[in-house]
């Protein structure tokens, strides 16, 4: 896309960024719906300070993700027609980021709350660990090691 101009080239890239959101939200939906139910489950009673304390970090940093998340679409609205276009895609670019981030340590939250409940702390904190390797992996080495190799985006 080497003839589109400066302009254009915002416009897709933003417009790119708002449908790779449209992937991770309804995750991060489902978890923080999850965690907003288990409170008022009869069991919720029997779980460990350490357990509540997963929970309450889990929690928060669903909804944190939620609403980094959802930060650049809430942006995209509310500067409509403004000539905010550019910087709001690199600050947007900055929120999903760590908005992703943000869900990778709720998702590792989650598999500690829920093997720690099931299992001893050992094969919890030994599951969550290989979920936040697996995340920073995937979501965050692979892409720098691309990034350094000198990946052109066309």
């Amino acid at each position: 896309m080497s003839d589109e101009d400066r302009k254009q080239r915002v416009n897709r890239e933003l417009s790119e960024l708002l449908n790779e959101l449209r992937v991770a939200l309804p995750g991060v939906q489902v978890l923080f719906a999850f965690l907003l139910s288990v409170p008022f489950q009869q069991r919720f009673t029997a779980v460990t300070a350490f357990e509540r304390d997963v929970y309450y970090a889990t929690l928060l940093m669903s909804a944190l993700s939620i609403v980094l998340l959802i930060a650049p679409a809430a942006q995209h609205r509310v500067l409509f027609r403004t000539a905010d276009k550019e910087p709001m895609l690199f600050r947007s670019n900055t929120y999903a980021i760590a908005g992703l981030l943000c869900l990778g340590v709720a998702l590792a939250g989650a598999i500690l709350l829920v093997t720690s409940y099931l299992f001893d702390s050992e094969i919890a904190i030994v599951t969550a660990s290989i979920a936040i390797v697996m995340v920073l992996a995937f979501w965050v080495v692979v892409p720098f090691l691309r990034r350094r190799s000198g990946v052109e985006d066309v």
